[in-house]
């Protein structure tokens, strides 16, 4: 089950409404990454309407988002061709951002119940428990690694918004993890559906999608949410043209988000674009983005790899590399897997082992650290 449950992490990324100036200001730091100016905005909020629980929620939702940002966790599949759900780095918050994070849900739930205590078919706080939980989940899933809690608490999230669904059809936003659920358990392999659907969870890929355009279109809150994760789908569903202009209105509405950036030349790349995916990393790095410049050439050297560029991809995956302390430790392994690959390909086995050998010792539980592993005895090979 733990693919479903990687899974099912990704889908918590909304919360509740940008109900006035100051949500709506902070919301736009949040979706430009500028994660330490919507804590503070969303900290201030919660401060001012205390009995709120959407203003708790935005406050641990940006303390777990920093968290995941800051472990390279928020890259959708951007480095191996792989599961990214199965690949996902450790995120290790600080001691102060836990307690934060679990004061702030375990206020956001409490605040919720006490309003469904008083009407029941309160659908603003069936949202907003459903929202609590979903954090919940993903910071169990990613954080704990408590697959069977965090399952239970995705379970609870979907539950919550489904009651918020079947009192008011018209809340498209509350239909995003339904969708996401949809899509996930949909695309298990049968053997885990089947284990999936023994154990009472039941998915419809071709639904979920459906769904997810839906509030991708037609939601309020949760629109720029599900643009997101169709670009998300649509790769993993190997559909990157429809993604190219979801990812383009994105970057418009946010252009300090770089990783809708890199997504898009990532994208680019999917289709066949060289050109277009170079380009954009071009830009990107001529807009001096906040990160570290070393993971634009390992996003270069990643595209000129898959295209048998050996040579410019050797330049740029060394790049990455050879600064490994200034990356996160995903990209920072990847890189060092990657540029074994290379010389692999090149006939190169004492620089490939080495590299291989970096790789491994930077992570050793990391899954590219295990394949690199393998890579010391069996050369790569495409």
């Amino acid at each position: 089950m733990r693919g479903l449950l990687l899974a099912l992490l990704a889908g918590f990324l909304g919360c509740a409404a940008a109900e006035d100036i100051s949500t709506a200001r902070a919301l736009e730091d949040f979706y430009n990454l500028d994660y330490d100016a919507a804590l503070s905005g969303f900290a201030a909020i919660a401060r001012e309407h205390p009995l709120s629980p959407d203003a708790h929620n935005h406050v641990a939702m940006t303390v777990l988002y920093r968290a995941m940002l800051r472990a390279g966790a928020l890259e959708s599949e951007m480095v191996t061709g792989n599961n990214a759900f199965l690949r996902r780095p450790r995120v290790e918050p600080t001691p102060s951002e836990r307690r934060t994070f679990d004061s702030e849900v375990a206020r956001a739930i409490s605040l919720a119940e006490a309003r469904l205590a008083r009407n029941p078919r309160d659908t603003r706080a069936l949202y907003a428990l459903g929202v609590s939980h979903g954090l919940r989940s993903t910071y169990e899933l990613l954080i704990d690694r408590a697959w069977r809690s965090g399952l239970k608490e995705a379970n609870l999230a979907r539950k919550y918004h489904n009651r918020a669904t079947e009192i008011d059809p018209s809340f498209i936003d509350a239909k995003l993890v339904q969708g996401l659920h949809d899509y996930m358990v949909g695309s298990l392999p049968w053997h885990w559906r089947l284990i999936a659907f023994m154990a009472g969870y039941h998915g419809d890929k071709e639904k979920g999608i459906r769904t997810l355009r839906q509030v991708a279109r037609d939601g309020r809150e949760n629109r720029i949410d599900a643009q997101t994760m169709l670009c998300v789908v649509y790769r993993r569903e190997r559909q990157p043209k429809r993604a190219v202009p979801l990812l383009q209105n994105l970057i418009r509405r946010y252009p300090r988000n770089y990783l809708y950036r890199m997504e898009l030349a990532q994208m680019f790349s999917d289709a066949g674009d060289k050109r277009s995916a170079l380009a954009t990393l071009d830009n990107l790095e001529q807009s001096r983005p906040a990160m570290a410049p070393e993971k634009i050439s390992f996003a270069r050297g990643n595209i000129q790899f898959w295209y048998g560029d050996l040579d410019s991809a050797l330049v740029n995956i060394q790049k990455a590399a050879s600064a490994a302390d200034r990356l996160d430790l995903n990209t920072a392994v990847l890189a060092c897997m990657r540029l074994g690959q290379i010389h692999d390909l090149r006939n190169e086995r004492d620089q490939a082992r080495e590299a291989y050998r970096r790789a491994a010792a930077l992570a050793p539980d990391s899954a590219a650290a295990k394949e690199s592993c393998g890579y010391l005895s069996n050369p790569y090979r495409r």
